[in-house]
């Protein structure tokens, strides 16, 4: 179990959830002067993919290292990482003296009229278009898309004179990357690393007017990343408007303890900033309510803090503390079995005349969570396997640019898989991704970085860990530390100090003090994926972490003789040299597949690598894996082999998945390719044939019984053709074409796959019945499909809002006369979409081998389907068509409100 004296009290703390008030949504009538307003609309954007500007952040990329012709800006931005460097010390002093430079586009006399008209939050790379090819700026590592170069972003803001006497801040939810920040010509400040939140004062340089110019420039580099990192602003920018006295950025924090059903104490602290010259004297008032998470509105009144008072100095800040108890509580816990209640903290801060200077929303979740190292996670004292899957910040064909519904629709998918557990892998994600996963009751494994010191490209984070990484790690734990949902703090991802002895485990142990202290209600941990338990590393972490590892690395036949680590399953080992600390994969499988194709013959192995034997598992010339769900990457292992080894340690927490969702970049095994095979649900959102498999698993009371693979096979005529299903019953028997094929056992527990692989293919019908305790429990059939003949069409929501941010997501299927799928359709599909606002977004067909733009109309069906997605501007009735030559059309119609 994890602990220490230092973490005496850690298993019974609650955590709760960050402001996120806005001018759109207030949970209670914010009677101070606090506003925090949305400046996405409006900007103007040009990108150069080259430095035409001559300004950078600083020489150290690898295509800034020779150029003599840069004004370095990053004296000037690193102070705004003082507010999260400790010690004063080793704060920044801004130059006595703005920078010299003479570009013009920080000033408001530059005519952008020319510059493209963008809302935020923006990619823009996704639309591409693709590079194709060798030698390319951007290979499929980063997705092949034009993430790289500059872009510049400006905006102008009005001040009334209502705004006079306050304090005024930008907030950047994330940027990618090396954001710099002017307003009327003035430096104000960045933030390099593209992931993290950031604030900004920019009170010193406004005017009243509406010529306020606001100037954001973003400098992405290539070889920066291992995945699609989008380019641009890419998530919520704020105006945040308060008082000279309020309470500061990410400033409170509420802990809870001794959680039962019949009560909890809240702990409370509360941090006051003070922007003015002269000391304020203020009393501090929190209240704490019932979250109506549906609406956003505060309910019934449940607790109060005592009131407090504070003396802050001019241009200091100074904290409070307080507690208090909850009645009965409605405690936040994950679904099926609990629910995710939630809380809001109303704190207000009081003048000497009594007057509301300030009033300020902490979204919070009151639970307790056991971290034990025999049993497992316990939320609320139950004890919760952790069903998790890893998922990078790309929503598919939106990109990077984040989007609620997107996200939203994301989640909702893993949980009809039974998915209760999110990693973000490797870096903080957006706010509003923890604002969702509260509310949906996920836990949330939350990671800041994917590499320290050593790096694992020529110009990732490693040029700027040592500098920026107590900055970014504090950053996300004052932001996200109030949401109940997060459970761990990661401070790495496979990172190579794991393997270099004591000074690879001192960084890890600096970072962990880190997080420390700014929480200890929470483990911290680093994903290991070659660390071994006799190593320094994992003695300096909270809670063993293992990729891979905990099943064995390459260490079964179909491996033997594969480049790099050879590993057997070290669950024992690891719990073994580590009694007191809770173990659990945080990457487990990395299976490969393309949704829907398969390839002949099937291994007999449980698990594979891909291209094990000639024309099984991949096929290298079209740049597909097959659906059989049994092959993987060199190092990973099939889900059949992960479930055996997590049953057989029992101890084990549970897993993450590699991946959840396919993702743009990473294309592995086929680095020609777009985007990545990993996911249960491929890049457009259609779930491949293992999903049945996990859903098998997560969710026993689901009757599950799901055949592969299709039935449409007019070359393999009187061939062997293997018919595997995925169910949770414990007998399934199967029939092709009338005639039994044999019923048989579940081979184990932790077995979900009945294999038939001796039949022989003839067109027809196969069908299966799945037997729990004797009893039909889950069925299924597929049958021979004819010619493609029609489209189908259907959309995930028939209803949306009109406020040109909400999403319907329209699946087309081609099938043939009767209404079957056609499992191999390739079929151009054009969309239409008129009436409403309706505006067509993006389109998808989950092949990480297509390089229509995203953006295109017309799209090939991959293994007989596409993806639509469409968005309102306004209200009205919305038609979406979808036409393919030689086939009917589909129409579907949506409301928009």
């Amino acid at each position: 179990m994890w602990s220490s004296s230092f973490f005496a009290d850690a298993f019974h703390l609650a955590l709760l959830g960050p402001l996120l008030l806005s001018v759109e949504a207030k949970p209670v009538k914010n009677d101070g002067i606090r506003e925090k307003i949305s400046i996405n609309a409006g900007w103007r954007f040009s990108r150069s993919e080259f430095n035409t500007d001559k300004l950078a952040y600083d020489l150290s990329r690898t295509d800034y290292a020779n150029r003599t012709d840069l004004t370095v800006l990053k004296p000037w931005v690193m102070p705004s990482a003082n507010d999260f460097i400790v010690d004063p010390a080793a704060r920044y002093q801004p130059p006595s003296t703005e920078p010299n430079i003479s570009c013009p586009f920080v000033q408001s006399s530059f005519d952008d009229s020319s510059w493209e008209s963008v809302n935020l939050p923006h990619d823009w790379a996704i639309k591409g278009p693709f590079y194709v090819g060798d030698n390319v700026p951007v290979s499929g590592g980063m997705g092949r898309l034009p993430v790289q170069g500059v872009g510049w972003y400006r905006r102008k803001l009005q001040m009334t004179e209502a705004d006079e006497g306050k304090s005024v801040y930008l907030d950047i939810d994330g940027a990618m990357s090396y954001s710099i920040v002017w307003l009327n010509g003035h430096l104000v400040g960045g933030w390099p690393y593209g992931y993290s939140s950031y604030q900004l004062d920019l009170t010193p340089h406004l005017k009243l007017g509406d010529d306020n110019l606001l100037a954001i420039r973003v400098d992405n580099p290539g070889n920066s990343s291992r995945w699609y990192p989008g380019g641009g602003i890419y998530r919520n920018v704020w105006l945040t408007k308060t008082s000279p006295t309020h309470v500061g950025q990410w400033g409170t924090f509420i802990t809870s303890k001794n959680v039962s059903k019949s009560s909890a104490v809240l702990d409370l602290t509360v941090e006051v900033e003070n922007s003015g010259n002269a000391s304020q004297t203020l009393s501090v008032v929190t209240d704490v309510y019932v979250l109506d998470t549906a609406t956003g509105a505060a309910g019934r009144q449940v607790a109060s803090f005592p009131r407090q008072t504070v003396t802050v100095a001019g241009g200091q800040k100074a904290s409070v503390n307080a507690s208090t108890t909850v009645n009965k509580p409605a405690l936040w816990g994950p679904p099926p079995s609990q629910s995710p209640n939630m809380h809001v903290a109303v704190t207000r801060l009081y003048n000497r005349h009594n007057d509301v200077v300030d009033t300020y929303s902490t979204n919070f979740g009151i639970r307790s969570v056991v971290y034990d190292s025999n049993h497992g996670l316990l939320v609320n004292g139950e004890l919760i396997r952790i069903r998790g899957v890893n998922g990078h910040h790309d929503l598919g064909s939106l990109g990077a640019a984040f989007n609620e519904r997107a996200a939203q629709r994301q989640l909702e998918v893993l949980q009809e898989l039974g998915c209760n557990a999110l990693r973000t892998s490797h870096n903080p994600p957006a706010p509003e991704l923890l604002d969702l996963a509260d509310k949906m009751g996920i836990l949330v494994y939350e990671e800041a970085f994917d590499c320290w010191q050593l790096g694992k490209n020529p110009n990732d984070f490693h040029l700027i860990f040592d500098e920026w990484s107590e900055a970014d790690v504090r950053t996300m734990l004052r932001r996200d530390r109030n949401h109940p949902s997060v459970i761990i703090w990661s401070i790495g991802n496979e990172v190579g100090e794991q393997t270099t002895g004591a000074t690879g485990a001192a960084v890890a142990k600096r970072l962990r003090e880190i997080v420390h202290s700014e929480d200890v209600t929470r483990p911290v941990t680093a994903s290991m994926n070659a660390a071994r338990p006799d190593m320094p590393f994992p003695g300096e972490l909270d809670l063993v972490s293992l990729n891979y590892q905990g099943e064995g690395i390459r260490d079964t036949g179909p491996y033997a003789g594969l480049p790099g680590i050879s590993t057997s399953p070290l669950y024992y080992a690891f719990h073994d040299a580590f009694p007191d600390k809770l173990v659990l994969s945080s990457e487990t499988a990395a299976t490969l597949s393309t949704r829907g194709t398969y390839f002949f013959p099937v291994t007999n192995w449980t698990s594979a690598p891909e291209n094990y034997t000639l024309g099984s598992g991949g096929n290298d010339t079209l740049l597909e894996v097959s659906d059989y769900g049994l092959y993987t990457a060199p190092f990973g292992s099939s889900p059949d082999k992960v479930f055996v080894a997590q049953d057989n340690a029992s101890f084990v927490g549970g897993e993450f998945v590699w991946s959840g969702w396919d993702y743009i970049g990473e294309p592995t095994p086929y680095y020609e390719a777009r985007s990545s095979y990993y996911g249960i649900i491929d890049l457009a959102g259609f779930g491949k044939d293992r999903f049945f498999e996990y859903q098998s698993r997560w969710r026993p009371d689901l009757p599950v019984a799901h055949i592969l693979p299709h039935w449409t096979w007019p070359d393999r005529v009187g061939q062997v053709t293997p018919v595997h299903v995925f169910s949770n019953g414990d007998e399934a028997e199967l029939w092709v074409n009338g005639r039994s094929q044999g019923r048989l056992r579940r081979a184990s527990a932790s077995v979900y796959r009945f294999r038939w692989d001796n039949v022989t293919y003839h067109a027809g019908e196969v069908r299966v019945v799945a037997y729990k305790n004797g009893k039909p429990w889950a069925s299924d059939r597929v049958v021979t499909a004819g010619a493609p003949a029609a489209l189908r069409l259907s959309a995930d929501r028939s209803a949306i809002s009109g406020d040109g941010l909400d999403l319907s997501f329209l699946t087309a299927t081609v099938v043939d006369g009767k209404g079957n799928v056609v499992p191999a359709a390739d079929n151009e599909i054009t969309f239409s979409v008129s009436g409403g606002g309706g505006e067509l977004v993006a389109t998808d067909n989950g092949d990480p081998r297509d390089f229509t733009s995203f953006a295109s109309a017309t799209r090939k069906a991959f293994s007989g389907r596409a993806l639509a997605v469409v968005r309102a501007n306004g209200q009205g009735a919305i038609t979406v068509t979808a036409s393919s030559a030689g086939l009917a059309r589909a129409v579907v119609r949506l409301t928009a409100h």
